[in-house]
């Protein structure tokens, strides 16, 4: 799995609104067997993963529509992997979904916490 260019731009927009709440960040583009979680921060005591939806205009429908009960159940799985493989199976965790379409002047970047 690669991430685009444009793949990143969102990361980047995702990251720095993250940042600006005053999340930590931990980790991007964590993989785990065929799964990929986007972002993961801490906010508080809770671990958070993040699934960035990127998008340069509403052409092809809210970029939250692309995340489906089969992407989701693949961020859980991976989200699992990562929980086992840094031995942190007591942290509380959540997920949350960021949104962004990239329209001038400024993107819109909509922010899912506990999305799903």
């Amino acid at each position: 799995m690669q991430t685009t260019l444009l793949g990143k731009r969102g990361e980047s927009l995702a990251k720095d609104f993250l940042e600006e709440l005053g999340y930590v960040f931990v980790e991007k583009n964590y993989f785990y067997r065929h799964g990929e979680i986007d972002l993961i921060y801490k906010e508080k005591d809770e671990l958070v993963f993040v699934e960035v939806k990127y998008r340069k205009n509403y052409d092809f429908g809210d970029p939250v529509e692309a995340i489906t009960p089969k992407k989701q159940a693949l961020i859980r799985r991976t989200a699992e992997g990562f929980v086992i493989e840094k031995n942190i199976s007591n942290t509380p965790c959540r997920f949350d979904a960021i949104t962004i379409v990239d329209v001038k002047p400024k993107p819109i970047i909509t922010h899912f916490k506990n999305a799903f």
